[in-house]
């Protein structure tokens, strides 16, 4: 039995700010992301696996990106670490709000990257990520493909 792909979309608010920008990006602002994350392997064929037919149960997939991206990253702002932005997130943090700091500038194709690299390291040994699709506006959108790294 050969390879089949698999997709399960995802989606979730986040607030960033990009320092040093040259447009409004530098402000603070939110989008409504939307992630599809794509795995590849071949279905289980033991007939007495009750995941029998499956390459992965859709379920356990939300799981790994529920856990890894979405319940951290939903209604969360994000700033680089290294700028300074880092005063108006400890002030954020001081009042209760969720703010990540991260090692790179918050850009789709930065978090994208991250993302990967979060969800990979939670995939069962028999299942690849193939791609991932993170879409920042209706328009825009970064994508990452395990073929091109």
């Amino acid at each position: 039995m050969g390879n089949i792909r698999i997709t399960k979309q995802f989606t979730f608010e986040t607030g960033h700010a990009l320092y040093g920008y040259d447009g409004k990006c530098r402000n603070v602002h939110g989008h409504s992301y939307k992630l599809s994350v794509t795995v590849i392997g071949s279905p289980i064929t033991d007939v007495n696996h009750v995941k029998l037919g499956m390459v992965i149960d859709f379920g356990d997939l939300k799981k790994i990106v529920k856990e890894e991206i979405v319940d951290r990253f939903d209604h969360a702002t994000i700033f680089n670490k290294n700028t300074p932005h880092v005063e108006l997130a400890n002030e954020l943090e001081a009042r209760g709000h969720n703010v990540i700091l991260a090692d790179y500038q918050p850009t789709s194709e930065n978090m994208v990257i991250d993302f990967a690299k979060k969800i990979k390291s939670r995939l069962p040994k028999n299942i690849q990520l193939h791609s991932l699709k993170l879409q920042e506006t209706e328009s825009s959108y970064a994508e990452w493909f395990a073929a091109d790294n």
